[in-house]
């Protein structure tokens, strides 16, 4: 199954069109035809079969033949994770975090950040291709990026964790994580987060974890704790 996104089709949308990028994918790249049916989710959970009414390729016209609400997982994982020196990497991490299966992301900016400014707009179409990729029809909410202050003086819910190397009294993550709760994790930068914003994090109930016994990059830490947290909720 190939699935499409569109964000603007919702559960009472009965006829639309594609883009002219998407049609000519369709048309002319997947050769598909009238008839032909196609799948497409709006990122809210939604997944559409459409069928095709006119296979053009500069406006590609579908009808909505059915319709099927996904249920959504029974907790919620949102990784506030700093951006990375080399853009790539972030890029990355966006990718293989969507596919494992992720909420909520939110780019803060810490003491030892050496980049500060972030891509929204290139990093929401990656959300979207590894959405689509993967099959999945809830599309993770990527968050403006703020400061480290400001994002661990917000309101939580679930668990809460800092993961840093410091060599602190710091439990594993796998062994304080819980099922069907919402998870928040704090992921720093190449340069780890500072003593002051640990402290802060922990004064904020963050609980420091490790993630191992070696030394992870930024945006390893993150499809780790990512990973452990589907893991978890897997068993």
């Amino acid at each position: 199954m190939q699935l499409f996104y569109n964000s603007e089709i919702h559960e009472t949308t009965e006829q639309f069109s594609f883009s002219k990028e998407e049609s000519k994918h369709i048309s002319k790249v997947l050769r598909k035809k009238v008839g032909d049916i196609l799948h497409i989710t709006n990122g809210n959970g939604w997944l559409f079969e459409a069928e095709i009414l006119i296979a053009d390729i500069k406006n590609c016209i579908a009808t909505i033949v059915s319709k099927d609400l996904k249920p959504k997982k029974s907790y919620t994982l949102h990784l506030a994770v700093a951006p990375t020196k080399m853009n790539d990497r972030y890029e990355w991490f966006l990718e293989k975090a969507t596919e494992i299966g992720i909420d909520n992301i939110t780019p803060i900016i810490c003491d030892h950040s050496e980049r500060k400014v972030i891509k929204h707009e290139r990093f929401e179409k990656i959300l979207q291709s590894a959405m689509k990729q993967s099959l999945q029809t809830y599309l993770p909410k990527l968050n403006e990026a703020i400061s480290f202050k400001e994002f661990i003086n917000q309101d939580f819910t679930g668990q809460l964790f800092i993961a840093h190397c410091e060599e602190t009294d710091k439990k594993s993550l796998k062994s304080e994580l819980k099922s069907n709760q919402d998870v928040t994790i704090l992921i720093g930068p190449e340069g780890d987060f500072s003593s002051k914003e640990i402290e802060m994090a922990t004064n904020r109930k963050f609980q420091p974890v490790a993630l191992g016994d070696t030394r992870l990059r930024t945006e390893t830490a993150a499809i780790v704790a990512c990973h452990s947290v589907a893991f978890i909720n897997e068993l």
